[in-house]
């Protein structure tokens, strides 16, 4: 009888620390939350997206003394901002063809936070940067979509309040791209 119990509490005890970790990879999940109004009637276009970054992890902490702790998405940042535009752009009566003469792609220049972890308390840095290029039979637009943010805390830094921070921010960088006047008008 103790044996069950000894091993029930190693048991326990084994699955509370698993909780405890930190999580091996982000959900990001941009939540774009803007009216569905057709501004492309009967135009097609092709989508690309292209991941420029040296390295693919999405949060970097740092602590002094300890090896660099890297979190990266199940999925591509590149497939998640594809999937998120195509959805949208479609909504707003774009369609897509790979034949298409108007061409779209969003390239990812940055794309992270960087985590400063003291002792007793942390500094965030997160910076996202998209190009995108428009190309229409005629002519090409580039426009670039920056958002920074900071913040500081007390004690360690929570991944999922960062998670939620870049998920806020992708979003509003994605908005910006969907809104665009001079994108929808080189579209048309």
């Amino acid at each position: 009888m103790n044996y069950l119990k000894a091993t029930s509490a190693i048991l326990f005890t084994l699955a509370l620390s698993s909780c405890a970790d930190t999580p091996s990879h982000l959900i990001l999940a941009p939540e774009i939350n803007i009216p569905s109004i057709t501004q492309y009637h009967n135009k097609q276009t092709q989508l690309n997206v292209t991941d420029l970054r040296t390295a693919k992890h999405i949060i970097q902490i740092l602590s002094e003394g300890e090896a660099a702790k890297l979190m990266t998405s199940q999925q591509t940042l590149s497939e998640i901002i594809g999937q998120t535009l195509k959805t949208e752009f479609i909504k707003q009566g774009l369609t897509f063809n790979q034949t298409a003469g108007n061409q779209i792609e969003v390239i990812i220049d940055k794309a992270l936070i960087a985590v400063t972890q003291e002792t007793m308390s942390y500094q965030t840095k997160s910076n996202i940067s998209l190009r995108v290029k428009v190309k229409n039979n005629e002519q090409t637009l580039t426009k670039t979509f920056n958002s920074r943010h900071s913040s500081t805390g007390s004690l360690t830094a929570d991944v999922a309040v960062l998670e939620r921070d870049f998920n806020q921010q992708l979003s509003k960088a994605l908005i910006s791209v969907l809104q665009n006047n001079e994108i929808n008008q080189f579209i048309k």
